[in-house]
C-alpha cells in the first residue's frame, strides 16, 4: 500500500519577510515627506540665487 503523506507547497520559496524581524525606526508621515522635500527646494533656489 501507498503512504498518503501529502506535503504544502512552499509559498514564500525561502523569501524573508523583513517587515517582521525588524521594525521601523522613524516614521514619517507623507505629508512631512513631502514638506521636507519642498524645503529643500526652496533652499537650494535660494543657493542658485545669490
Amino acid at each position: 500500500m501507498a503512504k498518503d503523506k501529502q506535503t504544502m507547497p512552499m509559498s514564500t520559496a525561502g523569501l524573508t519577510r523583513y517587515f517582521e524581524e525588524s521594525p521601523e525606526a522613524v516614521k514619517l508621515k507623507p505629508e512631512h515627506v513631502a514638506g521636507i522635500i519642498i524645503a529643500i527646494i526652496i533652499l537650494e533656489i535660494m543657493l542658485y540665487l545669490l
